[in-house]
């Protein structure tokens, strides 16, 4: 199912080709038969859809672009249109694709080129034969004299960190409670190369990282607390950045339990940490210098046993104490404990990513990630650049210190849950109270998971993060 991206310096012309074009100008240099020719042309005054040619038994695509909107928009409609396109060539089972570039642009070439290999993604392992169903294309080649092969090797990078995430986070709990999470990070670490410590329950406990251990009580797997470091000897930061991600890897809501359907998609409550390995995989196989770290702590939410229950209180790992006002608010007391132990590493900057709130999902649906931010310098417009670069579009929202008042408690430091206004405000709000550092919060709850087909984006899990991660740590060389 893996798919391999290559640069070619001749056109085999035996290959189905798609050609990137702006105008019927751009083709004069393609061989076409005056039939083919005249039919382009007629087509040609709509240049929304696609041309298709069946020159048996050679197929050709004409993909035009629109170079009207901003480039980072541009770009999107690329990969949507190969999104689109990847229907025909699943349909006539192609195993290899040439793209041939005549608009001579490496950003459009690679846009396009990224949209097809996500499309290609496909999660079979649990069909009794998935060979009936696995998509024929094993290779996309591109023609463009000014694609390099760092960019080539870059985009097979991610590509595959995309489908490693997706991986983790399609998985159902009957397969990846926290510890076989830990045990999948580990073996995607000895992979691209990076570190990982995993911390037992045992361990965790000393740590007196009690938010952890609270949500973990109504289950019958211990919970874990990963480290993933990536420290290379010429990392342009001597401080590092350090990602934390949420990995609730099943969340019924506790003893506040969902209803309807509610609980469906809730193996995807993980994601955050799968995008924490899915980006730290990223940078290490392309041996981005940059220093940084994951923190994933990790377990499932139930109500079985010694759940933990409304109105208990819990002594967190910084010595705050929490009220706890709702069990299905159980994401932000583990990631409190992770944001509390990344003061330890004196961090340049904390990302986290969370499918954290139901607000968040409503406020702006999945087109993109709710955040916050206290940053002080320009980081953080450096990450909404990003975010344009890659189309994981991030939202601010106000961090006003009015919220605050919002969590107060009668008779703890703080309760885990605010009013029903605002909420994925004051979650964050919440979070910050264990921050130290420069801090941004990335909300991802809209975008994590789809339940139908959205192009490119597939079905199911997005690996929503690693691309805008990628790109924003690629941009501190």
């Amino acid at each position: 199912m893996n798919i391999k991206i290559t640069k070619i310096k001749e056109i085999q012309v035996d290959l189905p080709v798609i050609y990137l074009a702006e105008k019927e100008e751009d083709l004069k240099n393609v061989f076409f038969s005056p039939a083919e020719f005249e039919y382009i042309k007629n087509q040609a005054s709509d240049k929304k859809t696609n041309i298709k040619i069946n020159s048996y038994p050679k197929w050709s695509y004409i993909q035009w672009v629109n170079t009207e909107k901003e480039q980072h928009i541009v770009k999107e409609k690329l990969r949507r249109a190969a999104g689109k396109l990847y229907s025909d060539i699943k349909t006539n089972k192609h195993s290899k694709i040439l793209v041939v570039d005549l608009c001579n642009n490496t950003e459009y070439t690679l846009a396009f080129t990224e949209g097809l290999a996500l499309s290609h993604y496909q999660f079979l392992k649990y069909y009794s034969k998935p060979e009936e169903k696995e998509n024929h294309l094993e290779e996309i080649l591109i023609y463009n004299t000014l694609v390099d092969d760092k960019q080539i090797s870059e985009l097979n990078i991610l590509v595959e960190s995309v489908y490693s995430t997706k991986d983790l986070v399609n998985e159902p709990v009957s397969f990846l409670n926290a510890e076989q999470l830990s045990l999948e990070i580990e073996k995607l670490g000895k992979k691209a190369g990076f570190e990982v410590e995993v911390f037992n329950k045992k361990k965790i406990e000393s740590l007196k990282m009690n938010g952890l251990l609270a949500v973990n009580k109504g289950s019958v797997d211990p919970p874990t607390f990963t480290i993933l470091t990536w420290k290379p000897e010429n990392a342009v930061n001597k401080k590092p950045f350090v990602l934390v991600g949420k990995g609730v890897v099943y969340d019924t809501g506790g003893l506040n339990i969902k209803t309807g359907n509610y609980m469906d998609t809730m193996k995807s409550d993980m994601a955050g940490a799968a995008a924490v390995a899915g980006t730290i995989h990223s940078i290490t196989k392309a041996k981005i210098p940059v220093y940084v770290i994951g923190l994933i702590p990790a377990t499932d939410n139930r109500p079985n046993g010694n759940a933990y229950a409304s109105d208990d209180i819990i002594t967190m790992h910084n010595g705050t104490t929490v009220e706890v006002k709702n069990t299905d608010a159980e994401g932000r007391l583990i990631l409190a404990d992770a944001l509390s132990f990344a003061k330890n590493y004196n961090p340049e900057l904390v990302i986290d990513l969370a499918t954290l709130t139901g607000s968040a999902h409503a406020a702006i649906g999945d087109l993109g990630i709710v955040a916050m931010s206290n940053v002080k310098d320009n980081q953080f417009e450096q990450l909404k650049v990003s975010g344009n670069n890659v189309y994981e579009r991030i939202v601010e929202f106000p961090l006003w210190e009015e919220y605050d008042e919002m969590l107060k408690s009668d008779i703890a430091d703080i309760k885990n849950l605010g009013a029903r206004e605002a909420g994925a405000i004051t979650a964050a709000k919440f979070l910050e109270h264990f921050t130290y550092y420069q801090w941004i919060h990335l909300d991802i709850a809209g975008s994590a998971f789809l339940t139908k087909q959205d192009n490119y984006r597939g079905i199911g899990a997005t690996a929503v993060g690693v691309r805008l991660l990628f790109d924003f740590f690629n941009s501190k060389l």
